[in-house]
């Protein structure tokens, strides 16, 4: 099984991407690849479900960052949810939890952007 898999699918007018797996410096090209795809396609508005996802290096974050003022630019948003307990503690510790919406599950972040 490869490092990181990745998972697109619509739900509305949100593209939600799931990886699945590890984002560290081996791995993060497809991952930024996967967010820089939708945006090119104009889906703006983007939720990442960390269900599957193990662990995120610094370079996944950077990914993200790189894509946050493009997104928020042309109306759109990342969101996240899901979140392992050690995925979220990276995010908490960084700060991402101030700078992004976080969701406890997929429903409750698709009614908070739907409805």
């Amino acid at each position: 099984m490869a490092d990181l898999s990745i998972q697109v699918r619509d739900a509305g007018p949100v593209a939600v991407l799931e990886p699945q797996g590890f984002i560290n410096a081996h791995t993060v090209r497809h991952f930024e690849s996967a967010l820089e795809s939708l945006v090119e396609q104009g889906r703006c508005l983007i939720l990442i479900n960390g269900r599957e996802l193990a662990y995120i290096s610094s370079a996944g974050l950077g990914a993200i960052m790189g894509l946050i003022e493009t997104v928020r630019e042309r109306g759109g948003d990342i969101l996240l949810c899901n979140l392992q307990d050690n995925v979220r503690a990276i995010f908490e510790t960084l700060g991402f939890t101030q700078l992004y919406r976080v969701f406890p599950d997929e429903a409750e972040a698709l009614r908070a952007v739907t409805e």
